[in-house]
């Protein structure tokens, strides 16, 4: 269904990216995906094309590229993505997810949506990125910029079980996003909404999904 793009930053950077077109019709808005460490991989692709059929132009940036382009890191190598993570500046993931944005805006109205650290990404493109909602899966690096607030609705999903985010972590970015709503899945750990990985927990998910599309349908379209 989706192809690949070149987007260029503010700032000149080319970067790749993934997108998807609604199958029939008019689209009834933007979607950018934000991808896990593991980069713009067959899950986050696959990802894309679902909003797409729900009816949203949707795009994933290879948000990566500034660091090794093309880059597709297997799911048992977790420190590669935390490096690379760790290698990009802030402002400059910034300028990549404007771009995306810019490239569904003639949609309509624009969300982010991301899940581990593309879900904290989602609630920073909500601060910084103009878009019109954001829906963050599990994104623990919301938790650092917690000074930014958000200019748009944003929903928030959280796994009970999750390990490397403790219900205290919850507790700072709940207070810190007073207006955000917020849901926390008793059964599901990190990377509950990823059936490619041993994490998935289908009810979760499958509720988790019901509610961003209902989120989305309110704020997007």
């Amino acid at each position: 269904m989706g192809e690949t793009i070149t987007l260029q930053a503010s700032d000149g950077h080319s970067l790749q990216a993934y997108l998807a077109r609604p199958a029939r019709g008019d689209p009834r808005g933007g979607i950018v995906v934000l991808q896990e460490i593991f980069g713009v991989n067959h899950h986050i692709r696959a990802v894309t094309d679902s909003f797409a059929a729900q009816g949203y132009l949707a795009v994933a940036p290879a948000l990566f590229d500034r660091a090794r382009p093309g880059a597709d890191i297997p799911y048992d190598q977790l420190q590669a993505g935390r490096d690379l993570m760790s290698s990009l500046e802030r402002s400059a993931t910034v300028r990549d997810i404007s771009a995306a944005v810019a490239a569904v805006r003639a949609a309509g109205k624009v969300a982010a949506i991301g899940y581990c650290w593309g879900g904290a990404l989602a609630d920073l493109a909500a601060c910084e990125c103009g878009v019109d909602a954001a829906i963050s899966y599990y994104g623990r690096h919301t938790a650092t910029w917690l000074e930014l607030q958000p200019k748009c609705p944003v929903l928030y999903h959280f796994g009970k079980l999750d390990p490397f985010i403790p219900p205290e972590t919850v507790a700072a970015i709940r207070a810190g996003r007073p207006d955000g709503v917020f849901y926390v899945y008793d059964e599901a750990g990190h990377g509950f909404n990823c059936d490619e990985r041993h994490e998935y927990h289908e009810a979760s998910a499958h509720l988790a999904l019901e509610r961003s599309l209902e989120f989305l349908r309110r704020n997007v379209g």
